[in-house]
């Protein structure tokens, strides 16, 4: 039997333990927090696709799960999950995953092919591209202003009837229209006014005036392209057609289905007097047992303009929704775990950082510490070259150079030639100052390591090397990567240490058997 190191486990039996009876028994306690054996499973067979060696016994990895559990814990202790924009996160991210269960994704996609099959069958398939000679006429346009902007349209529609010429059309979009620049359209996207007039055009072919609720419009389509696939318009089609009626395929469809679920009956007498009157403090409709009245939907109207009917059935869907809002957790144990584990793992984000990550940005003294504790780890198979390059653009300076620096130590080699050598407007020499191993460099592999010949540099020939063979870093910065991983993998298992001596665990060992295989 495998027990969790250094924290209190207690193990029951699955006799003594009533939650092994249930269907969804409880696997673990953490800090007094129940974890259910489909919430371990959930981890488990998330973080399976990622275990190295393939195969993770259960048992193995409920170690593993324990750590991330206290650490969660550890951040909810510090308040880390009060945070506003930490709320808003989680929210946010909840907010994405649930629309795929408050629509019908059968039913859009059918919708889709339908509408998709009909604009493939008439003149709506493919796009257009068109230019139109356009003026804006308000809702409130006087009869007199629109009565003038009709004579105008038809005599620039006379005048283009008489000269059949693309300069001519141009000329006139340059003159009188609002709108200057030819645009693609594709259904959906404009009007339905104008896309029943842009969408029977011809390549070239010029429309009649014609009314749309933004003005009136003289269109000349410039060329059409054909319908794309199926899979490459489908989900622009719902999310323009929502656009301009205001509705959802899917979110129409599974309101419908839940209305069945959840027992949703209308009360005629109480809507027949809202949508006479304007009001009423009748009951409008049940839904899963709970009354909602015209008190109700007085609320919901005063931040939805629109007329009452409208209104009304806006009510009803958004109460439908709200309500399977509620429940989804319940109804969805995957949604449950999605959104928590996104929380958790913010929440370890967090609180690693602080734990961690933000000690080893600033521990220097710490790091070096660990290097000097464990410096035989970070012994080199082969030698390396600890120095400087010097490539020069004489013999002398170059020989100048390597004798001044000879005398400073290692740390101010550089400055030292930026402020000796390169201080006027032509550099004397180039550096290059590093750890090296054979490979790493052509010149000192060429004068160190005695490899192939290394060409000289076009503007600096002369080269020479300083420094000396080394079989290991003398500080943690030569290797300092190695050393902050394995520093922060010793702070890790030191707070996971801290964290299992004051925590309380109990797993179910007769319940952990059971995963995967129930």
């Amino acid at each position: 039997m495998v027990m969790i190191r250094t924290c209190l486990v207690m193990i029951f039996s699955g006799v003594s333990w009533l939650a092994f009876s249930q269907q969804d028994p409880v696997l673990m306690r953490v800090n007094g927090k129940d974890v259910l054996r489909s919430e371990f499973e959930y981890y488990y067979n998330k973080d399976a696709a990622s275990f190295a060696s393939g195969y993770v016994a259960p048992e193995k990895y409920a170690e593993k799960f324990v750590d991330f559990k206290l650490k969660v814990s550890a951040a909810e202790t510090a308040g880390l999950d009060t945070a506003l924009s930490f709320r808003e996160k989680v929210e946010n991210y909840r907010n994405r995953l649930i629309k795929s269960y408050l629509t019908d994704t059968a039913v859009i996609e059918n919708e889709a092919r339908r509408l998709y099959d009909k604009m493939k069958a008439g003149h709506h398939a493919g796009r257009v591209r068109v230019s139109h000679i356009f003026k804006y006429l308000p809702q409130n346009v006087s009869g007199h202003a629109l009565r003038k902007a009709v004579a105008g349209m038809d005599s620039i529609y006379e005048y283009l009837r008489r000269n059949q010429t693309p300069e001519a059309f141009d000329a006139c979009v340059k003159r009188f229209s609002d709108e200057k620049q030819p645009f693609w359209v594709s259904w959906l996207q404009m009007p339905v006014e104008f896309e029943n007039v842009a969408f029977e055009l011809s390549a070239g072919e010029v429309s009649q005036p014609f009314f749309t609720p933004q003005g009136i419009h003289i269109v000349k389509v410039i060329e059409r392209m054909e319908m794309p696939s199926f899979d490459d318009v489908k989900n622009g089609m719902e999310v323009c057609r929502a656009y301009r009626h205001g509705t959802d395929w899917g979110v129409e469809a599974q309101v419908e289905k839940l209305k069945k679920e959840y027992g949703y009956a209308p009360d005629k007498t109480g809507m027949d007097e809202l949508i006479r009157t304007g009001q009423t403090k009748r009951t409008l409709f049940t839904l899963a047992g709970k009354s909602y009245t015209g008190n109700d939907f007085i609320c919901f109207a005063v931040a939805y303009p629109a007329g009452i009917r409208r209104q009304l059935d806006a009510f009803v869907m958004k109460t439908v929704l709200d309500y399977e809002n509620v429940c989804l957790e319940r109804k969805y144990p995957e949604l449950r775990y999605q959104v928590e584990e996104y929380r958790n793992r913010l929440l370890l984000d967090k609180i690693t950082g602080q734990e961690i990550q933000k000690r080893i940005e600033s521990d220097e003294a710490g790091l070096q510490t660990y290097f000097e504790k464990h410096r035989s780890d970070y012994q080199w198979r082969e030698q390396r070259y600890k120095g400087i390059v010097l490539h020069g653009v004489s013999k002398r300076i170059v020989k100048q150079a390597r004798k001044f620096l000879k005398s400073l130590p290692e740390e101010e080699w550089k400055d030292a030639i930026r402020l000796t050598f390169n201080a006027g407007a032509q550099p004397q020499i180039q550096a290059e100052q590093g750890t090296f191993a054979s490979g790493d460099n052509v010149y000192v592999d060429d004068l160190v390591f005695k490899g192939k010949d290394a060409a000289p540099m076009v503007s600096f020939p002369f080269t020479a090397v300083l420094g000396k063979k080394v079989k290991a870093p003398d500080d943690y910065r030569e290797v300092k990567d190695r050393v902050v991983t394995d520093y922060r993998n010793c702070l890790e298992k030191q707070w996971i240490t801290r964290l299992r001596t004051s925590a309380k665990v109990e797993i179910n060992q007769e319940v952990l058997k059971t995963v995967n295989n129930h």
